[in-house]
């Protein structure tokens, strides 16, 4: 008889909470002053959860069909802007081959994308587009899909005009940042294991250059991946091997590997901020 995931559920309701907290102080309620608009930040704090649930649940699914040890997904709680520090789940099992190695880390990223894109299209549908002013809050940086979803929704928006996103497009942009950085090919992150199951031994040179984009764009365009070059150094940059490394991907696996792939080129963002 299975326990009950006590620590789970603790923290999945913890992070609801707060990522209700950050939805509502990014409408301009205060939740200590006006706790009965608290309410205000559900549409940010459940869609946000829906997709960082769908990118774990991905991972953990796929990780039950190949018959692994895996934990259900544990979500961070945080006081940030988005309430979270994310999810992740914890695989006991070794990886025995290429092809598992694929399948598990390539599943949660896309399966974030299937929840990511359709609610920022519909967020993206209730956003408008108004004028620049001064005072106007935090200015966000635009993905390739990103790009082309705004201009598939509000076609080319006017110079000294600028869409202010409703609360369900600011979940899907974090969907799409959060899927980049999870995707970048370094070390035991999703893009990491990805890249290994592709390359193989030449995971290794990619993380490398990968390292070296970051600290260029970290001093060219936002400091942010100053710091996540160096915790991806810290973490290691290299992949373990897994332990049947000679097996090849077969042909679907490979093609869900390079879409994988292409979905870390569309959703990053040089400047997220």
């Amino acid at each position: 008889m299975s326990r009950l995931p006590v620590g789970n559920l603790a923290l999945f309701v913890l992070t609801l909470l707060s990522t209700l907290v950050a939805g509502a102080l990014q409408q301009g309620v205060n939740p200590l002053a006006q706790p009965g608009r608290v309410w205000e930040g559900i549409p940010f704090s459940l869609t946000l959860i829906l997709i960082l649930g769908a990118h774990e649940f991905g991972h953990y699914l796929m990780s039950r069909r190949h018959r692994m040890d895996v934990s259900l997904p544990y979500f961070i709680p945080a006081p940030s802007l988005v309430g979270t520090f994310g999810a992740f789940i914890k695989i006991r099992s070794p990886i025995m081959d290429r092809r598992t190695l694929l399948d598990i880390g390539a599943a949660g990223p896309l399966a974030g994308m299937v929840a990511a894109v359709p609610v920022l299209i519909v967020g993206l549908a209730l956003s408008k587009v108004g004028p620049v002013h001064e005072e106007s809050g935090i200015s966000l940086g635009s993905s390739l899909l990103m790009s082309l979803l705004v201009w598939l929704v509000h076609g080319t928006i006017p110079e000294r005009f600028d869409l202010v996103l409703h609360p369900l497009a600011f979940s899907g942009w974090i969907g799409l940042l959060v899927t980049c950085l999870n995707l970048i090919p370094v070390g035991q992150l999703d893009g990491g294991h990805v890249a290994y199951a592709v390359f193989g031994s030449r995971q290794r040179l990619i993380a490398r250059v990968m390292i070296g984009i970051l600290i260029v764009l970290g001093v060219a365009a936002w400091e942010g991946w100053l710091v996540w070059a160096l915790i991806l150094v810290i973490m290691g940059t290299t992949h373990p091997p897994v332990v049947y490394d000679w097996i090849p991907l077969d042909v679907p696996r490979r093609a869900v590997g390079w879409l994988t792939l292409a979905v870390f080129a569309l959703t990053f963002t040089p400047s997220p901020f």
